[in-house]
């Protein structure tokens, strides 16, 4: 999996992992949806990888993934960032995930 961070997004999300000390996750989050394919993604920042993580290419940071998951996502995304809504934006080249991609920290 691979993931393109814009100029605006990686702007916004650098000062969270300055310092090493935190890692970026993606996930796709199921709580309260009902069913495992009604999920909504998000992104996570964690202090250590969970015992099932994998590590997603990332451009200009890597992030981590739960591999069981990676069935919902396409192999290239791209993750923007809209400042005057300070939302994020999770895209690929066939659809939008999201435009309002919640940074769970």
């Amino acid at each position: 999996m691979n993931i393109q961070f814009t100029p605006a997004a990686a702007e916004a999300i650098r000062p969270e992992l300055a310092g090493g000390l935190r890692r970026l996750k993606l996930l796709y989050d199921t709580e309260g949806c009902g069913c495992v394919v009604s999920g909504v993604p998000a992104l996570q920042f964690v202090d250590r990888p969970g015992p099932d993580d994998r590590e997603g290419e990332g451009d200009p940071f890597p992030f981590l993934y739960e591999p069981r998951h990676e069935v919902f996502f396409e192999p290239k995304m791209k993750i923007d960032y809209d400042a005057e809504r300070g939302a994020f934006v999770l895209k690929s080249d066939g659809q939008i995930y999201t435009n309002h991609l919640r940074l769970l920290r």
